[in-house]
């Protein structure tokens, strides 16, 4: 089953249109990118699925279901703007927000401890929130996410304002959340973050979706068929029909890396095995693009070409 899909969801504010005919399908207990530049359209898209905006057009279905004021209680969201009431002690806020989403008091005291320890933090309970730092508050705020295990969590920017540390803890939380059956919509500019933990992505630019898919399928839709290879000895002779010779630099000690670019069709065990007839080979790789590539290059409008040239000459 799919946790979410959208079928050509519109917004439109005045002379603006925030989101243009946006169709995304999000498999269920995955994490899905959704990516794009600021002002693309997806904190519109996000505060549509949790019904704090309507749509102007279009369809949304959340694990089977059109979606209803009832599936406010199985999503779970980190909004960019974090919002804790300032003055209210932690024990206390959470309590109060894990009683809006459903739980009775007794289970919201219970998954609120295991929280707090899973974090460390059980001796926060009677602090006010105004006196933590960002990175204590956002944890906080995670917790009241996540604490009564939705089945949909959408995390708006989840790392801002936390150093690497508590980063990497926010990412093993998510990822159990995963494997305890979760599905999770990632919105983040963090293309690192997207390379190790996202399974699915979308791309929105200018209110339009432009891209998505699996990241692996994305990512070899962009190869170039490019690959460096480090040998010793700049004299080789490539079979031309096969391979174009991108650049050659030279290393250390008489080793050499160069980059070639095979034709269409030509996998890397048939160029590893065409190099090793002519040169001593020490090392081969295929140029693969990043997400960051991908990203700025359909941001910037240069296209699949400009892409592909460029990783060719990295």
């Amino acid at each position: 089953m799919n946790a979410l899909i959208t079928r050509g969801v519109t917004k439109r504010y005045a002379n603006h249109t925030a989101l243009d005919q946006i169709s995304i399908t999000i498999p269920e207990r995955t994490i899905y990118g959704l990516l794009g530049p600021n002002g693309a359209g997806k904190t519109t898209l996000i505060r549509i699925i949790n019904q704090i905006i309507n749509r102007d057009e279009g369809e949304i279905e959340i694990f089977g279901e059109p979606l209803q004021e009832k599936h406010i209680e199985i999503i779970g969201y980190l909004p960019e703007e974090r919002g804790l009431y300032k003055k209210m002690k932690v024990g206390e806020q959470l309590l109060y927000l894990a009683q809006l989403k459903g739980l009775s008091r007794k289970e919201a005291l219970d998954r609120i401890k295991i929280w707090l320890d899973k974090f460390e933090i059980r001796d926060w309970w009677h602090k006010k929130v105004e006196d933590l730092s960002k990175g204590m508050a956002q944890k906080v705020q995670f917790i009241s996410t996540v604490m009564h295990e939705p089945k949909l969590i959408i995390l708006d920017e989840p790392f801002s304002g936390f150093d690497p540390v508590n980063a990497q803890l926010i990412t093993e939380k998510i990822l159990e959340l995963k494997e305890n059956g979760s599905t999770i919509i990632f919105s983040t500019h963090r293309m690192e973050t997207v390379e190790s933990l996202c399974d699915h992505i979308a791309l929105i630019n200018k209110s339009k979706k432009i891209l998505e898919g699996p990241k692996k399928q994305v990512k070899a839709q962009y190869k170039s068929n490019t690959f460096v290879v480090e040998h010793r000895g700049n004299h080789f002779t490539l079979p031309m029909d096969r391979y174009e010779l991108v650049r050659q630099v030279p290393l250390e000690e008489g080793l050499f890396s160069t980059t070639l670019k095979a034709q269409t069709g030509i996998q890397g065990n048939q160029v590893i095995r065409d190099l090793i007839d002519i040169a001593e080979v020490h090392s081969f790789q295929e140029v693969v693009p990043s997400m960051a590539d991908i990203f700025i290059s359909l941001v910037k409008g240069e296209g699949d070409e400009s892409l592909k040239k460029h990783l060719q000459e990295a």
